[in-house]
């Protein structure tokens, strides 16, 4: 079987493909500024922005996980001299060419040339620089909650980034694909700061812009979130890293109901359970970056969570899951 099948992006390409959405065609887009500009907003220090951006980028965002070459014999981080040099996904068993650009601010070949409201668009509304709706691997419809000021420091830290000449192909996506994108949203008011104050809150953004649900809630054949599985795991994602199905984060006994706030975080640091060792495809290599008020925030948003009976065991053989469609270890355990 093409190991293709068995991931996220599988089911995406058949879910636009099969949903029937407002037609949107690759560069007839009606292009619709943004009224709201917040790299042109100095209020903040550069210096402040930079640090911010960075922050994000490399941890709790991983914006690197798909835009560099990776090492995943290694931490599954990026390859040195290739951080946000972009990647062509054929190695991993991509039936279309799917290609994650190149955000250096190298001019040939990179992202030089691109204004603010180029960045702001592709991040938040899914509009490539060339007018083309990008795939929605790239998870824009979570970003749209990427506030102003976060966005901003965002672009400022990718702007920083060294250079990297390496021309790459564009996304090329079946025809069937293309004509059924998800329609532009354009983001026209400005997006707030989160309260940062409340735990939960806070939990709640991070989890948001780090796209958590993408990989932690199963969903059916046309990418629709199974009903009641919320965060629940299940998703078997295969490619360098390995196989592997990502795990209940719910409260509940079959997921993390053992976890303390300091078991989540030495978790999230080491990148092991005890003696067991986390995929690479679960970007705590990334994450670990974060800091710890950040990380029990997290834990704390996770913690409210409705508790989901399904147990995923990465250790067992795998088995159809009757709940939600997938292969795992302990699946025949699911009714």
């Amino acid at each position: 079987m093409n190991r293709f099948k068995n991931t996220r992006i599988a089911t995406l390409a058949l879910a636009v493909a099969v949903m029937g959405v407002a037609v949107l065609n690759e560069g007839c887009a009606h292009r619709v500024e943004s009224k709201s500009n917040p790299t042109t907003d100095e209020a903040k220090p550069q210096m402040s922005r930079l640090e911010r951006g960075k922050y994000l980028a490399e941890g709790v965002m991983h914006c690197f996980q798909c835009h560099s070459d990776l090492d995943w014999k290694a931490d599954g981080t990026p390859v040195p001299g290739r951080k946000g040099a972009g990647h062509d996904w054929k190695d991993y068993g991509v039936p279309f060419q799917l290609v994650a650009p190149n955000l250096t601010p190298d001019r040939e070949t990179g992202t030089g040339k691109w204004t603010d409201e180029t960045f702001a668009r592709a991040i938040r509304e899914g509009k490539g620089h060339d007018g083309r709706t990008l795939f929605p691997l790239m998870p824009y419809m979570k970003y749209k909650s990427l506030s102003d000021e976060d966005l901003a420091s965002v672009i400022t830290y990718v702007r920083s980034l060294e250079p990297v000449r390496n021309k790459l192909a564009k996304t090329n996506l079946p025809a069937e694909l293309k004509a059924v994108l998800p329609p532009h949203q354009p983001i026209t008011a400005p997006v707030p700061e989160p309260d940062m104050s409340d735990p939960v809150k806070r939990g709640a953004y991070l989890v948001e812009i780090g796209n958590c649900s993408e990989c932690h809630t199963p969903r059916d054949e046309k990418d629709q979130p199974i009903a009641g599985l919320d965060f629940g795991g299940g998703s078997v994602l295969e490619g360098p890293w390995g196989r592997v199905a990502s795990a209940n984060l719910t409260s509940d006994p079959t997921g993390i109901s053992y976890y303390d706030e300091a078991q989540f975080i030495k978790t999230i640091r080491t990148g092991k359970v005890g003696a067991r060792k986390l995929s690479l495809i679960m970007p705590w290599a990334y994450l670990r970056n974060m800091n710890d008020e950040d990380l029990k925030a997290i834990f704390a948003y996770l913690r409210t969570l409705k508790p989901v009976s399904h147990t995923v065991d990465n250790t067992e053989q795998a088995e159809l899951c009757k709940i939600c469609g997938q292969r795992h270890g302990f699946g025949d355990r699911n009714e």
